[in-house]
């Protein structure tokens, strides 16, 4: 079940233009994530990967959610590799290593470095003593606030070492 959490990844919600989107009252991480628009191979990641019925579960989860820019800034080919039946292991690590099992807003690690716990089993570097990053990715959007968590924009795809 922890492993599917990272759905909740799949809920970030992006920026458009300068404007940040936010969740309607009652939507999930996942409903988040669909009706923002700009998260389409993330959404497209958490479906391959079966992760959709975990991120639409009570949670709390901290979802550091990758755009699609994030996701077309890696190697060519890596996403449709990912994407592939016979890698869906390989899609569920990465994926769940964007979700902490717990709901974490920006107000309370400002001005911290912290260790924390992905669903996937490793540790992310979180540093907010000025703006945020997240085991080198900046957060560009903070606080967008679901029914069963909360989602946190990144401009990096996390890879588990």
């Amino acid at each position: 079940m922890f492993r599917r959490t990272f759905m909740g990844v799949a809920a970030a919600v992006a920026m458009v233009g300068a404007m940040p989107l936010k969740a309607s009252a009652g939507q999930d991480i996942v409903d988040t994530a669909v009706s923002a628009g700009s998260f389409t191979t993330l959404v497209a990641a958490v479906q391959a990967a079966g992760l959709v019925d975990t991120l639409k579960g009570d949670g709390p989860f901290t979802v550091f959610a990758p755009t699609d820019e994030a996701f077309a800034a890696l190697p060519e080919g890596t996403v449709e590799t990912l994407l592939k039946p016979e890698n869906k292991d390989q899609l569920v690590a990465i994926l769940t290593y964007h979700v902490v099992p717990a709901k974490i807003t920006s107000g309370e690690i400002a001005g911290k470095k912290a260790q924390v716990l992905t669903v996937q089993g490793d540790r992310l570097s979180v540093n907010a003593r000025n703006g945020v990053k997240v085991d080198g990715a900046e957060v560009i959007s903070a606080d967008i606030m679901a029914s069963n968590g909360v989602i946190h924009v990144v401009d990096k795809v996390l890879l588990p070492n």
